[in-house]
């Protein structure tokens, strides 16, 4: 049984259909999750991350796990005592999705310092560890849906600066090589796109999966802070906009590691947004 937490999430959603499509059993939980979340012969169970006595049913007779690391709720986290229990319900295998910038923002509590608190646990958790590191999701390109769908414009600081986004279905499916096979036990694979993409081109991307005109509006610095404090705090704004305007080297960096898991090129954001081009409409 391979337990995917976070399964309603990006990520953890299209994970949940390679694991079925290929025939595992799975156990799909959130802490909303419904039986309309799921394909037909998984079994779901509503949990939450920050409260490990709700998941230890969901792990008993489990062998491998997929532990979403807490996103903005990481810091509520009790990453060893939901290990633990974990363990205890017969996991012997854990695949953690963290974020790249554990280890380029080590400064930033937001970014670095709560993610390495959740890395350390995995690694000291006497489990077989995976860590996923990606960079910046394609689907964050969701935030642009209400003004493409309005107004035909995709409106973003830095419009010229350009990160190598990743698709979050290849890191469901680098996850789901992780949880089944073996060889990838105490390694750390950083996951990202296979190209630089600027939000001027993603707004090029969006509008050919459309067939039409996407106009690009460049916001200020204080602008997009502003946007951006009305749903996360501060201190992630700011290293949010230190990201997407001075991006360090190993921001900048293409890795190759979905290539090299999964045997093909990462997909394009052009890929992406043709996958999803109804949430634009």
């Amino acid at each position: 049984m391979f337990v995917v937490t976070g399964a309603t999430g990006n990520v953890g959603r299209s994970l949940v259909r390679a694991l079925a499509a290929a025939g595992a059993p799975v156990t799909a939980t959130s802490r909303g999750i419904s039986e309309g979340d799921v394909p037909d012969g998984v079994r779901w169970r509503r949990a939450d991350l920050t409260e490990a006595e709700t998941l230890r049913p969901v792990f008993d007779g489990a062998r491998a796990l997929f532990l979403q690391n807490g996103g903005p709720s990481a810091h509520l986290l009790s990453p060893r005592d939901l290990l633990g229990a974990a363990k205890a319900g017969g996991v012997g295998r854990v695949v953690l999705l963290s974020s790249q910038g554990v280890a380029t923002r080590p400064e930033s509590a937001s970014h670095g310092g709560v993610g390495r608190a959740v890395e350390d646990a995995v690694r000291e958790s006497g489990l077989e560890w995976t860590i996923l590191r990606p960079g910046g999701f394609d689907s964050n390109a969701f935030a642009f849906a209400e003004s493409v769908r309005g107004a035909r414009t995709v409106a973003a600081p830095f419009g010229d600066v350009g990160l190598p986004l990743v698709d979050p279905l290849d890191i469901a499916l680098v996850a789901a090589q992780a949880l089944r096979e073996d060889g990838h036990g105490g390694r750390i694979h950083t996951l990202t796109g296979p190209a630089l993409v600027t939000p001027r081109q993603q707004a090029e991307a969006i509008g050919g999966a459309l067939g039409e005109p996407v106009r690009f509006v460049e916001q200020t610095h204080d602008g997009a802070r502003t946007a951006m404090l009305r749903f996360m705090p501060e201190p992630a704004v700011d290293t949010t906009l230190a990201i997407l305007g001075r991006p360090r080297a190993e921001e900048l960096r293409i890795s190759p590691d979905v290539q090299q898991v999964l045997g093909r090129p990462a997909r394009t954001f052009a890929e992406w947004a043709g996958d999803h081009v109804a949430a634009f409409r």
